[in-house]
C-alpha cells in the first residue's frame, strides 16, 4: 500500500479560491476528490487556471478532458486526461502528487507573467 500523499489536503483547501495577481490578472482552483478511475487514477478532478485582463485563460492544468498524446518509438497515440494549456498550446502533463502539481502549476503562470510583463 502506498504512503497517502499528504500535499492532498492543501491542494483539496484550495477549491473554490480565487486569487487576484496585479489588478487584472487571478488564479482559479477548481479541485474535487472524486473515485479512482483509469482516467483519474489519482482520485482527482482539477483546474488550475490563470486567466488574463479579458478573462482569456493563459495558463490551465487539468484533467478535465482527454487529449491525444504521442509518444514512443511506433508514435502511437494514447488518451491522456492530465494536461496542461499554455496559451494556445496545449501538452500532456505527468501528475506524480499534489506538491508537484502546485508547484508546476505556480512556475507556469511566473512564467508567463513575467513574458507579459507584469512580474520581472
Amino acid at each position: 500500500m502506498s504512503a497517502r500523499d499528504t500535499s492532498l489536503d492543501t491542494l483539496l483547501d484550495l477549491d473554490g479560491q480565487t486569487m487576484f495577481v496585479g489588478e487584472t490578472y487571478w488564479v482559479k482552483f477548481a479541485v474535487k476528490a472524486v473515485t479512482v478511475t483509469p482516467q483519474r487514477p489519482h482520485g482527482l478532478r482539477y483546474s488550475l487556471t490563470l486567466h488574463g485582463p479579458g478573462g482569456e485563460r493563459l495558463v490551465g492544468f487539468d484533467n478535465a478532458h482527454a487529449i491525444s498524446a504521442v509518444s514512443g518509438p511506433s508514435r502511437k497515440s494514447t488518451q491522456k486526461y492530465d494536461h496542461k494549456h499554455r496559451f494556445r498550446t496545449l501538452r500532456p502533463y505527468e501528475y506524480s502528487d499534489a506538491a508537484t502539481l502546485l508547484e508546476d502549476f505556480w512556475s507556469e503562470v511566473d512564467g508567463v507573467l513575467k513574458e507579459v510583463g507584469v512580474i520581472k
